[in-house]
């Protein structure tokens, strides 16, 4: 009848099976939060209003400002190609072609901020969207003189040969054969606009293709993206914005009960929009994307979820970032003698400038918010990897997600609020 054995929730049981513990946890999540939402309809009604979000881009529906910065973003990739061809055929040299890139760049990431700065027709909204294009451009861009510059080296050194990708696939690769371009002959139109548009930050010159279009696949993901936009609206308008109005008094009074409770408040939907949004861009669009494109490398994303540390996190939930970090930036400090530290906190302080640059300049206003909550990574990160490990590890990365975020929140439209609708903030 009796043996010796332990309970099954000591830790030297061995036991392991907490799915029901785990089914539980779901159900009173949606309990919970289904409450959250009843209340929220009863206090304000439905104010889902789709219509309403045209305004967030256009003021104006003749003037598309926003639009007309992506167009002319063409110009900045003729540039870096036209500079690759010349630099290619010894027109230019080394010296000349660093500066016309430079320039090119410096221009790239300066001039949409100040169009945004001076043209008051250019909406919030507008203007993030249009500067995360300039931004993902500005990275591709640097990425493409790199690897260009590194085929010039190997040709120097009689390297006949570097294999590439069928990024720019010619007659005998739809055919069937294996012909793959080496440098210069990626240095096409095509190649350059295939590049652009590939859902990666990398260039290369064997870009993994896929062998053919898969329709299921590409209108399965059309329709999670679809849906998953039409999700986001519509629980940032009815469930969100509410929240956020009613903080501001409490913000601008101080009242520091107050702020603690719609911080709170604001946690959740924030963090359910965040995973929404993660799983809209990194999977369903950046899938989609691949697969009209025939991309082979899918891995956008790693298993972010299960971080134990704050470093782990931010290399793994948004893998193209963190390869483009990692090629062209932390390892070309490290090959230049700084140290491991001083090089991660270098990549931090780069993230943090793009994070304060993609929400200052579309709101006009500097308050280093997104900076500074960047910056607090670093120690962040020392403390839970030095103190905290395994499920505490893994607690402290998802209590910095869920807390900081809707912080940041609070204080940019707050900040917002205060300098454009000071005289109506709702109580």
């Amino acid at each position: 009848c009796h043996k010796n054995q332990d309970s099954l929730l000591s830790s030297a049981s061995g036991y392991s099976k907490y799915r029901g513990i785990l089914n539980w946890c779901v159900v009173m999540l949606v309990l919970s939060n289904a409450r959250l939402f009843l209340e929220n309809l009863l206090k304000y009604g439905i104010l889902v209003d789709p219509i309403q979000v045209i305004s967030l881009f256009l003021n104006d529906p003749y003037s598309w400002p926003a639009a007309c910065l992506v167009i002319v973003a063409n110009v900045f990739v003729l540039v870096a190609l036209y500079t690759e061809r010349q630099l290619s055929k010894g027109s230019f040299s080394e010296r000349v072609g660093c500066l016309i890139h430079c320039v090119n760049m410096a221009v790239l990431i300066t001039f949409p901020a100040a169009v945004v700065l001076l043209l008051p027709s250019v909406t919030p909204v507008g203007a993030a969207s249009a500067l995360s294009i300039y931004t993902i451009l500005f990275l591709k861009l640097y990425s493409y003189k790199d690897v260009n510059l590194w085929c010039r080296e190997l040709s120097t050194i009689k390297v006949k040969k570097l294999s590439r990708s069928l990024s720019c696939p010619s007659q005998q690769h739809f055919s069937g054969g294996d012909c793959k371009v080496s440098y210069p002959g990626n240095l096409t139109l095509r190649d350059m606009y295939y590049f652009v548009f590939a859902p990666t930050l990398c260039y290369e010159l064997n870009f993994p293709r896929s062998p053919n279009i898969r329709m299921s696949f590409l209108l399965r993901r059309l329709c999670e993206m679809l849906f998953f936009t039409q999700l986001l609206v519509a629980l940032t308008q009815q469930w969100m914005v509410p929240i956020i109005r009613s903080s501001m008094k409490p913000l601008e009074d101080m009242d520091m009960s107050r702020m603690a409770e719609r911080l709170l408040r604001l946690a959740v939907p924030n963090h359910l929009l965040w995973l929404m949004f993660f799983y809209w861009f990194f999977h369903s669009s950046m899938n989609f994307t691949a697969e009209l494109l025939r991309f082979g490398d899918r891995q956008f994303y790693n298993d972010w979820w299960n971080s134990e540390t704050v470093t782990y996190f931010w290399q793994n939930w948004n893998i193209p970032v963190h390869k483009w970090c990692l090629r062209h930036f932390y390892k070309p400090l490290l090959r230049r003698g700084f140290s491991k530290i001083v090089s991660q906190s270098a990549v931090f302080f780069l993230s943090a400038f793009f994070h304060e640059y993609l929400v200052s300049v579309p709101l006009r206003m500097f308050r280093l918010w997104a900076f500074m909550g960047m910056i607090a990574q670093i120690p962040l990160a020392w403390f839970v990897g030095r103190f905290l490990r395994g499920n505490y590890g893994n607690a402290a990365v998802w209590i910095s997600i869920i807390i900081g975020q809707p912080f940041a929140v609070l204080m940019y439209v707050h900040d917002y609020y205060v300098l454009h609708y000071s005289s109506g903030l709702n109580v």
